[in-house]
């Protein structure tokens, strides 16, 4: 049964490539209970301008439990998406006092894996480490798989009939791949560590505005996507938002990666300023 749900929207990852949906971007969000709630698959650039939601804005949408997904949060949505005017939160303050009411934040890895094992089959939180000890970068494919590509390309020969060359254009614009998997390596309350890839748009769009400003130099850009990502642990009271992959979400040791990273200053001293990151839609 579907029903119309307001959500208060704290992830969008960076998009990838699905034979069957074309592109997809994992958001995630909270309820005003405190309770998680995944969307997907949601093909978010090809939503019109009114629907295109950021992070930190109240949405409306109509929802429907993804029975494809065990994992309890995870929702299909099935209508428009109706973006509250003036919904989206720009200073801190009012930011945390919407994430921390009635959500519960970790600080163990342990307590976090052993609800997602249980009952619960918790899949999203909130976790605090205590401490951020580095951040490392893994060199992965330069280009999308092309198996997927393939798809798309024959998608696009049999949309051609229904759609304008416009809109076939932009249904199959194919966003750039991220060369580099981003790694946070964290301690919990007890000291134990763990190594978590950062999946979330701003990552992605960070490292393309430093390999821009470094003349496409990508060691330089490298250098400088940790700079920032560790200037955060030392400067700002950082939060995780954490997800786990379908797949692995039973059966790793630890199923848990970083889909936003949460960095609002240790001392509130006025309104959110912008940053590399804002240059969400490209």
């Amino acid at each position: 049964m579907s029903k119309k749900t307001r959500i208060y929207i704290l992830v969008k990852t960076y998009p990838a490539i699905s034979e069957k949906y074309n592109e997809l971007v994992c958001t995630a969000g909270i309820l005003e209970s405190g309770e998680w709630i995944r969307l997907y698959p949601i093909r978010f650039r090809t939503l019109s301008e009114t629907e295109k939601y950021k992070k930190f804005c109240w949405v409306e949408v109509e929802i429907e439990r993804n029975s494809s997904d065990f994992r309890p949060e995870t929702y299909r949505p099935i209508g428009e998406f109706h973006i509250e005017p003036q919904s989206n939160t720009v200073d801190w303050n009012s930011r945390n006092n919407i994430i921390f009411k009635n959500t519960p934040v970790y600080t163990s890895i342990d307590k976090l894996v052993q609800d997602s094992r249980s009952e619960k089959g918790t899949s999203l939180a909130i976790f605090k480490p205590t401490k951020i000890c580095s951040i490392s970068a893994k060199a992965t494919d330069k280009e999308w798989d092309s198996k997927k590509l393939k798809a798309l390309q024959e998608k696009e020969a049999q949309m051609d009939l229904f759609m304008s060359p416009e809109e076939v254009r932009e249904q199959f614009r194919v966003v750039p791949k991220v060369p580099y998997d981003f790694s946070y390596k964290i301690e919990d309350e007890i000291g134990r560590v763990s190594n978590m890839i950062i999946t979330d748009w701003e990552i992605g769009m960070l490292y393309f505005n430093c390999l821009k400003s470094s003349n496409y130099d990508e060691k330089e850009a490298i250098k400088k996507v940790k700079e920032k990502y560790l200037n955060f642990a030392s400067t700002k009271n950082v939060h995780l938002f954490l997800g786990t992959t379908k797949s692995y979400h039973k059966v790793a040791p630890n199923p848990f990666i970083i889909i936003g990273v949460y960095y609002p200053p240790k001392i509130q001293n006025g309104p959110f300023q912008p940053s590399l990151f804002d240059q969400e839609n490209f």
